[in-house]
C-alpha cells in the first residue's frame, strides 16, 4: 500500500503535493489530515497543513500489472481484456507468442491463473475467483475434456474397471464431472491430493 506525508502551506497544497509523489489522481486516494496548519501574523508563527495521503489500491488493477510484467519477462508482448462479473474475474490474454503463455495443455496458464488469484486476492477484501484465457484455450480445452470423459467413460464401462485421469485443476475435473452427470451407468469421484488431484471413472455395479 502506497502512502506518503505531505505539508504545504494550505491542506490544498499539501494534498497536491503528495498526489504528485504519488502520481495519481486525488479520486484514487484516502486522505487524512494530521495537522490543518496555521497561517501566522507576518510570517511568524505558521505552521504547515501535514496530510497522509493512501493510495486505494485496485485488486484487478494489481493482477492486470501482474500479468504483463510476468509476460514480458517470458517475452511476451501481451494485450490483457478483463471482463469482471460479480466476484468472478476473468482476463483474456492476446498478442504474438501467445502458446508461451498457455505452455502444453495448458499448464503454464493454469500456473498463472493460480498465481494471479493469489495476487488479487492479496488486495482485495472480498475473495475473487480468477480465470485466465487465450485464443478460447478454455473453450477448446473444455470440449477436448468432455470428449475424453466420454471416450473413458465407454472404456470403463467396457472393461468394468475404473479409469483414473490426470491430474486437473478444480474446474476442469467440474467438466469432466459436469460431462458425465447424467450417465447412470457409471460414477465419477475426485483422489488425491493437490496439485495431483485427479479424477476417477468407475463402472457403478
Amino acid at each position: 500500500m502506497k502512502q506518503v506525508t505531505a505539508t504545504g502551506q494550505t491542506v490544498e497544497e499539501a494534498v497536491k503535493s503528495a498526489l504528485a509523489q504519488l502520481e495519481t489522481t486525488e479520486d484514487r486516494v484516502e486522505v487524512a489530515i494530521m495537522d490543518e496548519g496555521k497561517k501566522g501574523i507576518f510570517g511568524f508563527g505558521s505552521r504547515p497543513a501535514v496530510v497522509k495521503v493512501t493510495a486505494k489500491i485496485d485488486p484487478v488493477e494489481e493482477a492486470k500489472e501482474f500479468l504483463k510484467e510476468v509476460s514480458e519477462k517470458m517475452g511476451v508482448d501481451v494485450e490483457i481484456e478483463v471482463l469482471r462479473e460479480g466476484k468472478q474475474v476473468q482476463f483474456i490474454l492476446s498478442g504474438d507468442k501467445i502458446a508461451l503463455l498457455i505452455g502444453k495443455r495448458g499448464q503454464t496458464l493454469n500456473s498463472l491463473q493460480y498465481l494471479t488469484q493469489l495476487v488479487i486476492n492479496r488486495f482485495s477484501d472480498q475473495y475473487f475467483h480468477v480465470l485466465l484465457d487465450a485464443e478460447d484455450y478454455r473453450k477448446r480445452r473444455n470440449e477436448t475434456l468432455v470428449h475424453l470423459a466420454e471416450r473413458l467413460a465407454q472404456k470403463a464401462l467396457k472393461t468394468g474397471k475404473k479409469v483414473a485421469l490426470e491430474p486437473m485443476p478444480s474446474y476442469e475435473r467440474k467438466v469432466i464431472h459436469t460431462a458425465l452427470m447424467e450417465n447412470s451407468r457409471i460414477k465419477t469421484y475426485s483422489d488425491g491430493v493437490e496439485p495431483n488431484r485427479h479424477i476417477v471413472i468407475a463402472p457403478m455395479k
